[in-house]
């Protein structure tokens, strides 16, 4: 699984890490390590690396959307998690229609078309919590439109699900009236006809947040778990080099932003478990304890 044997002291593992500012200096240099050097080899936009990481394993560590890690465990996949959130952000904002064809309410979508990218996209899990719990939406009666498949061979979307034809612009079909709304995070149109489906989404987030105290993860570090068996020590060493990555944010992270440390992201990984479950994500619950081992459990105890 890497480029040195296990039992030399020097390692090289393949990693799949976008640029974000909270890994800059993860990626040039300014964090390093005598014991392990890392071969950021994944694509550009690490979301496009996680079906090769689980299909393939392609990568021996890096990022992997919550949703993905959630499914890697349940379906059997070598990869454990860290407790160090590469990215999340408030996801209230991340839907959108179009408000000349009419003024849309959350509940308005039941009986509707709605699209997201791949049903378990990160992103929609927590916006259709949101809708859900926040909102009174019942998503079981919104058919939601997608234009790709999960990372992982095993999962299977929902019946209330529709593929559409490859290269579809959810955006645009949008724009058009062809469906109601759209999640989509940044990807949702610059155009002024777009309106959030959240009211005041924003404010609503802060609201949230004071009485949730969650910061929606989005992706996770994850480590092959032969490295948690064989090299410890490397393990140790690399949510060091991501903690400290973290600290050298140029401006500083984002505040609030999710935390290290597997306590002070339980209630959100927590969330995350049982919005999948109810989403119908994952086929049954599984403990936040079972995505990390003894070693990864105790990093920043």
């Amino acid at each position: 699984m890497t480029t040195t044997d296990v039992l030399t002291q020097d390692i090289v593992l393949r990693a799949n890490v976008q640029d974000y500012p909270q890994t800059k200096a993860l990626k040039d240099g300014r964090v390093s390590s005598d014991i392990v050097s890392l071969d950021f080899c994944g694509p550009e936009k690490a979301h496009n690396g996680f079906k090769a990481m689980l299909r393939e394993n392609a990568f021996d560590c890096g990022e992997l959307a919550i949703v993905t890690c959630l499914q890697a465990k349940i379906y059997g996949k070598p990869f454990v998690l860290l407790p160090a959130p590469i990215s999340g952000r408030f996801q209230h904002h991340c839907a959108g229609f179009n408000r000349d064809l009419g003024h849309l309410n959350p509940k308005d979508i039941e009986g509707k078309q709605v699209g997201v990218r791949t049903y378990a996209q990160t992103t929609g899990l927590w916006v259709r919590g949101v809708l859900q719990h926040e909102y009174g939406v019942d998503l079981g009666k919104v058919t939601w439109m997608t234009v790709g498949d999960g990372h992982l061979l095993e999962y299977t979307d929902p019946a209330n699900c529709v593929r559409l034809p490859k290269g579809s612009d959810i955006g645009q079909m949008m724009l058009d009236g062809e469906l109601a709304a759209t999640l989509q995070g940044v990807d949702l149109p610059k155009d002024p006809r777009v309106e959030r489906l959240i009211p005041d989404p924003f404010n609503a987030a802060k609201d949230w947040f004071a009485r949730e105290g969650v910061v929606p993860i989005n992706h996770m570090f994850v480590v092959h778990q032969d490295l948690t068996k064989n090299r410890p020590d490397v393990v140790r060493e690399l949510y060091r080099m991501v903690v400290e990555s973290r600290d050298l944010t140029e401006g500083g992270l984002p505040d609030p932003f999710p935390p290290v440390g597997l306590e002070a992201n339980r209630k959100g990984i927590a969330l995350a478990i049982d919005w999948a479950f109810e989403q119908k994500i994952i086929p049954h619950k599984i403990t936040v304890d079972e995505l990390f081992d003894d070693v990864t459990a105790s990093l920043g105890a």
